[in-house]
């Protein structure tokens, strides 16, 4: 059987010769494609070295890889019969899989060369991973992206964008195809994104979300084979970690609304808005921004939330009237807003009023924090933190059921979920019997 470093030889010296022959007589045609087995070693990112086995094919002194497994070491690989050693335990199989490769590419470039057919070192890799393959992780990736702009979801399509960016700031391959993404590459991408200190570890889970989202839309297209799936349970896992929510108590609030505040100030109208969203039970602060005085009817309040478009109905109560009532003298006309902050936005411009939002919640959270020290709360607030105010308080007074309703969630289980972030009657009694003695 003819190995992989005697073929080599004879391309050596085919190429030899011809190169001498164009040399020499000035022929003016195209040099024939060269494939050569090699370990191409590339850095983990981590001080360490990754050991890539890859068959590369060079036309026109431009190149292509054509990457086929991992070593472990170096001591795994022959670099002078260009094979790998008994050193792996897989080397019988490997070394097979690299001459079917190798046979693969060669059948095909002389297919080309017989009819003269022009091409080159890309398209030959891309013709032996398959033409499925050809559609890169990055394309399906920028697709998405750009279909959550039409849907003017632009808010996480800035998000999912950044997740993207910091995936191809990682690679630095922009043909990154599927079956490339391997428990590996992910594993190093993690570490790396650990090593950073900066990335909170439900960041890191989330990127790992996308690029899992992304990789089943790839298989439903035929992009890539499911047998390359990387996520699973042997494989890598996705375990959010938990989130400590803690909201502010009935004495804390009590101290926001007692606030001496004059109103028309900047500081007046932050907490207005703050507490316009808690007596709502904890309505997010873009959809509170976006009511207009036509979505208040008879004294209730109908809305659609933006996070899963759910219409919304619910009776204001005294507290939040008390509220409007600061902000009709400024009402226009009934689809005007009832806060200011996207009065002079452009509705038809999902950007704009996105920019608007983000704005303005900066603007509120700083304030917030003002707010706090003035009501001596040593807990950090923000705008969210009205939502969690809301289920602290609510604790177990109420069925989930009602809560479920109050905050607008699509299951009951996700309102059992939240709420047991604020319900701790049972364990601190349980506790408390313990110790009593």
């Amino acid at each position: 059987m003819l190995k992989i470093n005697e073929k080599h030889k004879k391309y050596d010296l085919c190429m030899t010769f011809w190169l001498s022959l164009f040399v020499i007589f000035g022929l003016n045609i195209h040099i024939m494609a060269t494939i050569k087995v090699l370990l191409h070693p590339k850095s983990d990112g981590l001080g360490g070295k990754i050991f890539r086995v890859a068959i590369r094919v060079t036309k026109d002194r431009k190149q292509n890889y054509l990457y086929l497994t991992n070593l472990n070491s170096i001591d795994e690989w022959d670099d002078q019969a260009r094979v790998v050693t008994s050193e792996n335990p897989k080397h019988h199989q490997l070394n097979r899989l690299i001459r079917k490769k190798f046979d693969s590419i060669e059948d095909l470039i002389l297919e080309y060369e017989a009819t003269k057919k022009s091409f080159t070192a890309r398209q030959i890799i891309d013709e032996i991973k398959g033409v499925t393959e050809t559609v890169t992780f990055f394309q399906v990736a920028d697709e998405h992206v750009k279909n959550l702009r039409k849907a003017k979801k632009h808010n996480r399509a800035i998000s999912d964008n950044s997740k993207v960016n910091s995936f191809l700031e990682f690679t630095g391959n922009e043909n990154l195809t599927f079956n490339e993404i391997d428990e590996t590459l992910l594993n190093r991408f993690k570490y790396h994104l650990q090593a950073k200190e900066t990335v909170s570890e439900r960041s890191i889970m989330n990127i790992l979300i996308l690029i899992r989202l992304l990789y089943n839309r790839a298989i439903k297209m035929g992009v890539v084979d499911r047998k390359y799936y990387p996520f699973g349970t042997d494989k890598i896992r996705i375990k959010l970690p938990e989130t400590l929510k803690i909201g502010l108590d009935e004495s804390e609030i009590r101290r926001i609304e007692n606030l001496d505040l004059q109103e028309g100030t900047t500081i007046a109208h932050t907490r207005n808005v703050f507490l316009f969203s808690f007596y709502l039970a904890g309505i997010r602060i873009a959809d509170v921004l976006k009511m207009k005085w036509s979505d208040i009817k008879q004294d209730r309040l109908y809305y659609k939330m933006g996070k899963n478009n759910k219409v919304v109905s619910i009776k204001l109560p005294e507290k939040v009237i008390s509220i409007l009532e600061i902000y009709r003298k400024d009402q226009k006309k009934g689809n005007d807003y009832i806060f200011p902050e996207l009065k002079n936005a452009n509705a038809k411009d999902a950007r704009d009023m996105y920019a608007k939002i983000k704005t303005a919640t900066k603007k509120f959270n700083n304030n917030l924090s003002d707010i706090a020290e003035l009501a001596e709360i040593d807990k950090k607030i923000t705008n969210h933190i009205a939502r969690h105010s809301f289920g602290n308080i609510a604790g177990d007074k109420v069925p989930l059921q009602m809560l479920q309703k109050l905050y607008r969630h699509g299951h009951l289980t996700t309102t059992i979920g939240y709420q047991g972030n604020f319900i701790h009657k049972d364990t601190d009694d349980a506790l408390e019997k313990i110790l009593n003695f």
